[in-house]
């Protein structure tokens, strides 16, 4: 099989954590290949995601590094044998790599944790409010780019309103349900939408007053996406360049501790539904 061109942020994350694996058994890719009679390229190839990699050798490689955690090693099958082509695929080309990643991310996540402070979540955004924030941020893109980017967006609702949902839970700033990012009846709209998906069980939504003091948490944006098992949780923050993944244990426990630090200075989900329901008829 010819080496990909382009591999995805899941597949580059297996090659990752194959790499991880071998390091922890203090072995190098050579001796590693020997081991299999591969070469070190051929090696370098599926550590970084680049040549596609067999259940029978994940497990191998798994034996070879005494690796003893059966369910990391199931996971991993999983990640190297999985050919879903979700929804997301039909974009390719049409929209930047990191779209289809995060789509695909998500479609495979067993909790998703986001934190958001200037925008409502883009799972919760309407068409109109996504429509004006692509406008806004990226103001040389076309019609049709512009179209491509909001239907990608509506459609990743599917995580959490399918029939077996992922479990969603985002804190938001009031401020950002209180700013008019396209008009009146469009934020009413907005709000609605976002009671609408509380009622039904979609997400789990916890609002930051603007009264509360003592926030410096203003660039605290990012997702957390639990995996099959923790070692291969993923975070997803925002760049200026795009979205950036995060997959180091460092930077996994610092994610979780900006969480649970953003979220203690949130109201709880009663009380924020209660806002957001205010705010919506004050609109």
């Amino acid at each position: 099989m010819p080496p990909r061109s382009n591999p995805t942020a899941r597949q580059v994350r297996l090659g990752t954590e194959l790499r991880r694996l071998r390091e922890a058994a203090g072995l190098k890719a050579r001796e590693v290949a020997a081991l299999l009679n591969s070469t070190s390229g051929q090696m370098s190839h599926v550590e970084l995601g680049i040549a596609a990699v067999s259940a029978e050798r994940v497990r191998r490689l798994a034996a070879h590094y005494a690796c003893m955690d059966d369910e990391l090693i199931d996971a991993l099958v999983t990640m190297a044998t999985d050919r879903t082509r979700g929804w997301w695929e039909e974009y390719r080309g049409v929209l930047p790599p990191a779209f289809l990643d995060t789509a695909e991310a998500e479609h495979h996540a067993a909790y998703l944790r986001e934190v958001v402070i200037m925008h409502v979540p883009g799972l919760l955004q309407i068409a109109d409010y996504a429509r004006a924030v692509f406008s806004y941020m990226r103001p040389e893109l076309s019609e049709s780019e512009v179209a491509a980017r909001v239907e990608h967006r509506m459609n990743r609702r599917v995580i959490i309103e399918r029939d077996s949902p992922t479990p969603y839970e985002t804190v938001i700033h009031e401020f950002a349900l209180r700013v008019h990012v396209v008009d009146r009846q469009a934020s009413r709209a907005q709000l609605r939408f976002i009671l609408d998906e509380i009622e039904n069980g979609h997400a789990t939504v916890r609002v930051i007053p603007v009264d509360f003091e003592g926030f410096a948490g203003a660039g605290a944006s990012m997702m957390y996406l639990g995996g099959p098992v923790p070692q291969l949780d993923t975070g997803l923050r925002d760049s200026p360049t795009g979205a950036a993944f995060c997959d180091a244990q460092a930077q996994l426990k610092w994610l979780r501790t900006l969480f649970h630090k953003v979220e203690s200075a949130a109201l709880d989900p009663v009380a924020s539904r209660d806002v957001i329901h205010r705010l919506a008829k004050e609109v």
